[in-house]
Parts: structure tokens; C-alpha cells; sequence
């Protein structure tokens, strides 16, 4: 009997982990390693952070779904990998440390035959000051990238109305707060909910919105900007973005580094060396990611976390880490299996594997300062890679030699749907596919990808696809019935 280990589970935590034991049964063990008691739908956080929708619609207990599946499931941090085992025994081991509450603190040694860290990315809002603590409730800004932030967002967010009401001009600050920061997508559609709900409150009038972003031109994405099929014409998502912002008079900071957060004030660095401030009642600033921090050790007891990890935490695998300048990146360069390369029974998915390099251009002030968008793993992608590793790693444990399916940022597409407004009639949205996410200009001149799988459309459709995708992956993350029918 083999034992899988999945260390978190978000998306590709929990893809890997139900379609592993979809597809080992009984004759063998899939366990689950997670410090979190809830599942989380994280696209709809933006609805929660706005008073759209409750945090009680967007989680839901993993307990019950892990038991009804036969999953074992640890709630527990992991905090090291020995990958060789230890003195006097070869079998390799992950150390955990339970955070449920029957034994907070315990600590226990979970031995694995092939182990996948899909631990997702550690928020990291301690690397601006003043931006929000370990929990990332600061005392100066909120976040929508738990369902608790976003509920703290909400009610932070009437506040803000009710002195609109009382004839008090309010400044919303909304975007990234560090200049390494990915996920501006999330900033992107939060800022035009905020204005919607404003809108439909009456205090739009009393209201200056200000986007902020590591991007250098908005519509970046932390991909290198997009050209879609827009309407059979050939679209840049950076026309596309500055016109939705122009439209609805919200004003934009670009290149910008966060360095410090005060109350009521960010103080920023751009592109150009220039340093400057932008105060704000209410602020909304997305954090920028680390790896979750993870020791490992040799069977001697050695530190070789370097050899398993890159220097901001995240796990290698099988990418090309030496392609050295922006003139030498190639697609090739991304990884196609997610093992790693010294201990083939370990893969990485979504945000926990190590990119080879940015996807979006290469930035930094003169003053030394990297201001780039990092780039996007989350949501479509990280399922997808989550359900190939599983797929490699049961064809492995029945007798394949090597991994048998891929899962390359560079080969694949994905789907976005920002929307704006809860209601069914009175909401928009913008939708986008992109093919692929990694751009290649060998391959598709001019634009780096297939216009045919790159499109866009914004409307009242695309924002009833964003509700419909809402209740069916929570429906197939509760592994309800025909839940393998519905795709990543």
C-alpha cells in the first residue's frame, strides 16, 4: 500500500487529493495535510469583501467532504521535509504540527511514498511595514484574500459609506502594496465592486477611487499584458483596462512600490526613482507572496532546504532556473512535469512551485528597486496542475517509471471572469480566456498567443457565468454528484 501526502488544501491541494483517491480507492492511503478547517472559494471573497455575499457562501467544513471521500485528513502545519528519512531508517517522512483544537501544538512525524506541497503561497504583509500582521488584519488597510479579511473589508467598507451618507468625501485606495505583488486581478475586480456598490449606495459623487499598481501599464495582469479577440477585432487588455477605469472616473498610479503604510497614507516608490505619498480613508491592498517556509533535512539532519527550495520559499522543480536575461526566456523554459528534480516521489501545483522567471517584462527604479508584477498561478491553472501531478503520481505508483502527465503555463489556457455587482440584472462583468499563459512568439508572432483561444467580452452574460461558476466548483469541491464531470 502506497501513502500520499498533499500538504494544503486550497485548489490544487484539494484536486490533487480527491482525484488521487477518486482513482486509488481503498489499496492505498491519501492523506491530507492542511492547517485550515474551512475550504474557501476565493473568487467570490470579492463579493464577501463588499457585503455582497456572506463569508458562510464562500466556505464550507473539509471534515465532512475528506471523511465521506476516505481521505485521511490531518488539520496540521507542515513545518519540514526529510525527504531521505532519517538515521536508521529510509523511508521519508513530512514533520507536522496540529492546529485543531483536541491538540493544538502536537507535533508528528507523516511518513509518505510521493508527496505533493500545494500549500498555496504564504500572504506576506510583513514585507511592507504597516501593512498588516501575521493575520493580515492591519491596523491601516484591509484584504480580500481570506473570506475573514473580506468580511473585515465589508464592514469596514459600510463605515466609509455611512460618513459618505453623512456628507463626509471618502479617497479608496485599491490595488497591490508591494512592487513584487501578483493577483492584480483580484485588486482589478475588487475596485470595480467597490464602485459598483458605492454607485448603488448614492455616494459615488463623494468618492475619489484610486487604483495602484506594481504594473507598468494597466491591464498587465503579471503576464505581459494580453492582445484578444474582442468582437473579431484584436484588443490589448491595456486599452481595454484604461477605458473601463476612464469610463467610470477612477483615477490610476502605475509602477509603484508600497515600501510604508500609515494611517491614512502609503508612501510608494515608482518606476522613474521618484518617491511619493497618496493618503486614503479606506484601503485595499493586496500583499505580495512567499513561499509558506518550509525546512528540509538530509538523513544526517543537514539543512538542504536550498536544494529543495528557491530562495523566496517555493518549491523546485523541473524548470529551467538558469535561462539567465529577459532576451534568453523561453517557454520551454517553464516546467511541464512540476516534479522535482532531485526527489522524484515530490511534486509541487499551483502557487507553491518556483516560476522560472516573470512572464511580464523586467522591471526596476533606478534605485535598484524590482516593480514587476510576479506571475498569476491561482485558480483554472493551479486545478490543472493539481489533477496532472495526481494522474503522474498514481500511474507511478501502478508501475510508470516517470511522470506520464504535463501541466506547462506555457501549453495551457485559462479563464477570468471579473465581475461587478451581486444582483442578476443589474451586474457586468469582464470575461477573458488566454491560450497560452506563458506567452510564445515563436509560435503565435505579433501577440504571443491564439487569438482563437484569447478572447474577451463584458456584459450582463459573462457576470451570470461568474455566478454560475460560484455554486458549480463549490458543488464539485463538495464532491457531489457528477462532480469529475466538471472541469478544471
Amino acid at each position: 500500500m502506497a501513502r500520499l501526502v498533499v500538504m494544503g488544501g486550497g485548489v490544487a491541494g484539494h484536486t490533487a487529493a480527491t482525484f488521487a483517491k477518486k482513482m486509488l480507492g481503498s489499496a492505498h492511503e491519501v492523506v491530507v495535510v492542511t492547517p485550515n478547517s474551512n475550504w474557501n472559494w476565493i473568487p467570490s471573497n470579492i463579493w464577501v469583501g463588499v457585503g455582497g455575499m456572506s463569508k458562510e457562501e464562500v466556505i464550507f467544513p473539509l471534515a465532512p467532504v475528506y471523511k465521506k471521500a476516505g481521505i485521511d485528513y490531518r488539520q496540521a502545519k507542515a513545518v519540514a521535509i526529510h525527504p531521505e528519512g532519517k538515521e536508521g531508517s529510509d523511508t521519508p517522512y513530512i514533520m507536522i504540527e496540529y492546529t485543531d483544537q483536541t491538540k493544538p501544538g502536537q507535533t508528528e512525524e507523516l511518513t509518505y511514498d510521493y508527496l505533493i506541497n500545494a500549500t498555496g503561497p504564504k500572504l506576506n504583509f510583513a514585507a511592507t511595514p504597516g501593512l498588516g500582521d501575521a493575520n493580515g488584519l492591519g491596523e491601516h488597510t484591509v484584504s480580500v484574500c481570506t473570506a475573514d479579511h473580506a468580511e473585515h473589508a465589508a464592514a469596514e467598507l459600510q463605515k466609509c459609506i455611512e460618513k459618505m451618507k453623512r456628507g463626509e468625501k471618502q479617497t479608496f485606495l485599491i490595488g497591490t502594496g508591494h512592487g513584487m505583488c501578483t493577483c492584480q486581478g483580484a485588486a482589478f475586480e475588487y475596485i470595480f465592486n467597490v464602485e459598483h456598490t458605492l454607485k448603488e449606495a448614492g455616494v459615488r459623487d463623494m468618492a475619489q477611487i484610486i487604483f495602484i499598481t506594481n504594473e507598468s501599464f494597466l491591464g498587465d495582469f503579471g503576464m505581459g499584458g494580453i492582445h484578444f479577440n474582442m468582437g473579431g477585432f484584436a484588443m490589448s487588455s491595456k486599452v481595454f483596462a484604461e477605458s473601463l477605469y476612464a469610463e467610470r472616473g477612477m483615477d490610476w498610479i502605475l509602477g509603484a512600490h508600497v515600501n510604508k503604510v500609515e494611517a491614512g497614507k502609503v508612501t510608494y516608490e515608482s518606476l522613474d526613482g521618484t518617491m511619493d505619498e497618496q493618503t486614503f480613508d479606506f484601503a485595499m491592498l493586496i500583499p505580495p507572496f512567499a513561499g509558506v517556509g518550509f525546512k528540509a533535512f538530509a538523513k544526517d539532519g543537514s539543512d538542504i532546504t536550498a536544494t529543495l527550495f528557491a530562495p523566496n520559499g517555493f518549491m523546485k522543480v523541473d524548470a529551467n532556473y538558469n535561462a539567465g536575461a529577459y532576451e534568453n526566456w523561453k517557454p520551454s523554459d517553464w516546467p511541464r512535469t512540476l516534479q522535482n528534480p532531485t526527489y522524484k516521489n515530490i511534486f509541487a501545483a499551483g502557487i507553491a512551485f518556483a516560476p522560472p522567471h516573470l512572464i511580464s517584462k523586467p522591471m526596476s527604479s533606478p534605485n535598484g528597486t524590482p516593480i514587476n508584477p510576479t506571475p498569476p498561478r491561482t485558480g483554472m491553472p493551479s486545478a490543472m496542475m493539481g489533477k496532472a501531478v495526481t494522474m503522474s503520481i498514481v500511474d507511478m505508483i501502478k508501475g510508470a517509471p516517470e511522470p506520464t502527465h504535463t501541466a506547462c503555463m506555457a501549453e495551457m489556457g485559462a479563464a477570468c471572469v471579473a465581475s461587478a455587482g451581486k444582483g442578476l440584472f443589474n451586474g457586468t462583468a469582464a470575461a477573458m480566456t488566454v491560450y497560452p499563459i506563458v506567452p510564445d512568439f515563436e509560435t503565435y508572432p505579433g501577440t504571443g498567443r491564439n487569438l482563437n483561444g484569447t478572447t474577451g467580452e463584458l456584459g450582463l452574460a459573462a457576470h451570470w457565468v461568474k455566478h454560475i461558476l460560484h455554486f458549480v466548483f463549490i458543488w464539485k469541491a463538495k464532491l457531489r454528484p457528477g462532480w469529475t464531470l466538471i472541469p478544471e
